[in-house]
């Protein structure tokens, strides 16, 4: 039996030890607190418990708790010089034991561990004059695996790893709850936000037209108004910059009502002068003008029971407008050169890029022609105020011309998708298509290069131009810095030697593009 002195002090050594716990349990609590972004205080909780447990390298990775999927891994210890060779970073095997069995693992030395022995031999610089022991516990949220921590430390002298186990089991509940409270959080913040665009009509039951790309708000408050005039016969007025997918939107409303299985007639006002623009829309009768040979029927008759798309309608002539304006109201024409009516059951759809209302103020349009036109209008967002899409269209125009090319290109590089985006595009999608188009006959890879796009693209402001050597040298420089960085994980020093530049030197260029090396950063995978 231990003498009364000898069991105080084991006491007094006990109740230390927990008030050590639960004082370090409260800090790592705190810390989680301070901020609802992980990425801000995890690295602050890796540190407070190094000393506790004699940690030199740790780390926190956490996954998604309905997909499965990693989200991010957190580090402590791991130096630019070292990056890839720390036993933490080769633990993949350890790490998705604790991932699929919920139970943790303790490799008391390091050096005793199979696993560990080719990357100490290859890499004696991560061995110490100290015996070191890996861990890996579970962190859990009820029986759900949601993370994991595993830690590099000293291997204690005298007792075991039991106590160091039972805290950081608790310290994984406590980082579980905190990783539980901020995805809840960032799930009924989704949910609000989806209520909000239903309040606002942005999205209704997930309709989407076939023949459209985009998943953006305005597309969504798009689609929502398309979903709703497509089965009525509304007239409809498509308003937007040139280039923006009108015609689309027009054939969208088509395929989605009662008329899909009838005809579909295109007409650009803009297209044909004014002698002939009644003719093209009305038809004439033999003989009616010079040239009239024989009796022709008009787009409104050939779109009868059907659809007739007019682009451009700002550009319709005042005689024009009259006599559309007659078929609006009582769906009826006469051809040219004759008075006979002929009735037509056409739903019409009109477009334009123009301002009707100031026309309508200079008099160049009709002000009873607009009200008749604008019933129903939709405005198609331009490419600039829906830039979350441009990545969705441009992948779609690559699919579309890699058949047409006899390509296979993949993929658009890091550095082409930063001048896709930071481009301002007053030609919008179409402009977009052409562009693609364009680089996809430049391109002999399996990815799109900066250098592949046009001059015009580099351009940081509309009309700033410092000459296409230039720019073309100052792509393919920024290109070949992105794929050094990536190819070497983020270290600049690595990528410089690679460049055959300095540190320096690769400074300055990533400050002149704005590149953040940390993002090109990476720790070992699962699976």
């Amino acid at each position: 039996m231990a003498e009364p002195s000898e069991l105080q002090a084991t006491l007094r050594e006990g109740a230390c030890r927990v008030i050590d716990e639960l004082s370090l349990l409260f800090e790592i609590s705190q810390t989680l607190e301070r901020s609802l972004e992980l990425d801000d205080v995890m690295l602050s909780v890796l540190e407070k418990m190094s000393p506790r447990f004699g940690m030199i390298r740790g780390a926190i990775t956490l996954q998604n708790r309905k997909t499965d999927q990693i989200l991010n891994n957190h580090t402590y210890g791991i130096t630019e010089d070292l990056a890839g060779k720390s036993i933490i970073e080769n633990s993949e095997k350890h790490i998705r034991y604790v991932f699929e069995s919920g139970k943790p693992v303790v490799v008391p030395d390091v050096v005793q561990e199979a696993n560990f022995e080719k990357l100490l031999k290859n890499y004696p610089s991560v061995q110490t004059n100290k015996r070191l022991s890996y861990l890996c516990v579970p962190i859990k949220m009820g029986e759900q695996v949601v993370g994991s921590f595993s830690m590099e430390r000293i291997a204690p002298k005298r007792r075991g790893f039991d106590a160091d186990l039972r805290l950081l089991v608790l310290i994984g509940t406590v980082i579980s709850r905190a990783v539980e409270l901020r995805q809840m959080a960032q799930e009924k913040l989704q949910e609000l936000e989806v209520e909000n665009a239903k309040l606002q009509g942005y999205i209704t039951t997930g309709y989407k037209p076939e023949n459209m790309v985009g998943n953006s708000s305005p597309m969504q408050m798009v689609y929502h108004h398309i979903q709703q005039v497509a089965p009525s016969e509304a007239t409809v007025l498509l308003r937007g910059e040139s280039g923006t997918g009108k015609e689309l939107a027009a054939l969208a409303i088509h395929g989605a009502s009662n008329r899909e299985d009838k005809a579909f007639v295109k007409f650009n006002c803009a297209a044909l002068p004014e002698s002939v623009i009644e003719s093209e829309l009305f038809g004439h009768e033999k003989g009616a003008f010079t040239g009239a040979l024989s009796l022709r029927k008009g787009r409104f008759e050939a779109a009868n029971g059907g659809t007739i798309f007019l682009d451009e309608i700002g550009d319709i002539s005042p005689t024009s407008q009259v006599k559309l304006l007659r078929v609006l109201q009582e769906k009826i024409i006469e051809r040219v050169g004759s008075n006979e009516p002929i009735h037509c059951d056409v739903r019409v759809i009109a477009a334009t890029s123009r301002n009707l209302e100031q026309m309508m103020e200079d008099g160049t349009f009709r002000e009873d022609l607009y009200y008749r036109l604008n019933v129903f209008p939709i405005y198609i967002p331009a490419l600039r105020d829906r830039k979350s899409d441009l990545l969705l269209l441009a992948d779609h125009f690559i699919g579309k011309f890699n058949e047409s090319a006899g390509k296979r290109v993949r993929r658009i590089s890091s550095a082409a998708i930063d001048m896709l985006t930071a481009y301002h595009w007053p030609g919008n999608v179409r402009e977009l298509e052409n562009c693609i188009e364009r680089a996809l006959l430049l391109c002999n890879e399996d990815a799109i290069q900066a250098h592949h796009l046009p001059p015009t693209l580099q351009m940081k402001t509309p009309g700033e131009s410092t000459g296409l050597l230039n720019m073309a040298v100052e792509a393919l420089e920024q290109e070949m810095i992105v794929d050094a960085l990536k190819n070497n994980g983020g270290k600049i020093a690595t990528a410089a030697k690679e460049l055959g530049l300095t540190d320096r030197i690769l400074g300055l260029r990533l400050k002149k593009y704005k590149i953040d090396a940390k993002r090109f950063k990476r720790f070992g995978k699962l699976g």
